[in-house]
């Protein structure tokens, strides 16, 4: 079972469920900085000048500092700087999209990055984790420069309380 089955298992099954339209959370802290390079891997590259983007496929990983976002195609906005030197506008990852920022993480089925906002919209079936807790919902914005961020769309949160990750850590 995958790691998404089983936090959408847990955010219908546990009872500390908290229901909502909109939640407001933190994201990794404000210690990203959006102005760091991008490193992007992959399996293959094609590249247009003409229209400015590029397109990676296969296993993708793209690396801004702490923050990884994988998925199985990235397609890559360039555009002119105000210095006049190319730059990494927009980055739009689809195929099992995962967020990585510090200790949390969040998948989803999409997510477009605006490095000029530092801010990350995950969309289709997102869930959340934040060390314990898990949350779900359908649409996820994150400012990663700010270290904050919103879920939307028929939220389901699991909130562990203190008592039970205590018994978990003490194998009971």
């Amino acid at each position: 079972m995958s790691l998404r089955s089983l936090l959408l298992a847990a955010a219908f099954l546990f009872p500390a469920v908290a229901l909502a339209q909109g939640a407001n959370i933190g994201f990794g802290g404000a210690e990203h900085d959006s102005s760091l390079p991008v490193e992007i891997t992959a399996d293959q590259l094609d590249v247009s000048q003409a229209d400015g983007r590029a397109k990676f496929t296969g296993n993708v990983v793209v690396g801004q500092g702490e923050m990884r976002l994988t998925g199985a195609v990235v397609d890559v906005e360039y555009g002119e700087s105000a210095t006049g030197e190319t730059e990494v506008k927009r980055l739009h990852a689809s195929g099992g999209v995962t967020l990585f920022n510090g200790a949390e993480a969040a998948e989803g089925q999409e997510a477009v990055y605006t490095l000029e906002t530092g801010e990350v919209v995950m969309t289709g079936d997102v869930v959340l984790t934040q060390g314990e807790n898990a949350m779900a919902g359908e649409k996820l914005t994150v400012n990663l420069d700010t270290g904050t961020g919103v879920m939307e769309g028929r939220v389901r949160v699991v909130f562990q309380s203190q008592d039970a990750q205590g018994a978990q850590g003490d194998g009971q």
